[in-house]
């Protein structure tokens, strides 16, 4: 009488060949959450290209490559990297393969670049470019908000600023802080502001985290958020303009404290 264990591998490679070509990963794959499988694999693929592993100009590994470190399907691998050049991270060429583009290509205003951008070792730099660059929008739209924000927009703004002071906790704090500069945004009335204000969300999810973390004070931010908030609330668009300013050199305290 044979014996079965021949069968049962048979069986066991006849499965595993089935997953793959259905895109299964195997159990200790990265994998995020609720996302497809080319979806995760993205994510996977471009954090490390954000983070350093795979440097502008590298040849990345070919499908086979990934299809085999990953355990997914080769069609899933193409999906991946079609996303991240739709991202700009990377090209790719016949007989040639995909490789990682030149960091200024990068759309660092899509979600998920941003997201892995944040969260690389070069973290405090990019917080300090997400700092930069709220010190180029965020006083003028407070202005701009004071000036033609809606009743319904005030509230929102109103509304936000309360829930910070009442906060419990780091993580509602935080929520509510950006909740508050992004209605600020839309409270601007610039329409080009409102889906920007969308995309760097999770940048400013960062860096509030990062920042209140190091504030001694929360009640003394509470209060500079109190007054662009007030300001808005009475039209005063200057006076707005320069209590968004003072928040921002508070935060610059911060960061440069580190």
């Amino acid at each position: 009488m044979r014996d079965a264990k021949p069968n049962n591998e048979k069986r066991s490679t006849k499965t595993a060949a089935a997953e793959r070509a259905a895109g299964v990963r195997r159990a200790n794959a990265p994998r995020i959450p609720g996302a497809s499988v080319h979806t995760s694999l993205a994510s996977e693929i471009g954090l490390r290209i954000v983070r350093g592993d795979y440097p502008p100009g590298t040849i990345l590994p070919n499908e086979a490559k990934w299809s085999e470190t990953f355990d997914v399907s080769r069609s899933a691998v193409r999906e991946a990297i079609k996303m991240l050049m739709a991202k700009s991270l990377l090209a790719s060429r016949p007989k040639i393969g995909s490789w990682v583009e030149p960091k200024e290509r990068w759309n660092l205003l899509d979600r998920d670049v941003l997201s892995w951008y944040a969260t690389s070792p070069d973290r405090e730099v990019f917080l300090r470019t997400v700092q930069e660059f709220r010190h180029i929008i965020e006083p003028e739209a407070a202005a701009f908000a004071a000036m033609r924000r809606t009743d319904e927009q005030m509230a929102e703004i109103s509304r936000a600023c309360g829930e910070m002071g009442e906060a419990t906790n780091l993580q509602e704090r935080t929520r509510a802080d950006t909740r508050f500069h992004l209605a600020i945004l839309r409270a601007s009335g610039n329409d080009l502001l409102v889906p920007l204000g969308v995309l760097i969300e999770s940048a400013f999810d960062h860096l509030f985290t990062y920042t209140t973390r190091e504030l001694d004070d929360l009640q003394h931010v509470q209060k500079l958020h109190e007054a662009i908030e007030r300001n808005i609330r009475l039209k005063r668009p200057d006076a707005a303009r320069n209590a968004v300013r003072k928040l921002l050199a508070n935060t610059d305290e911060v960061i440069q404290s580190r």
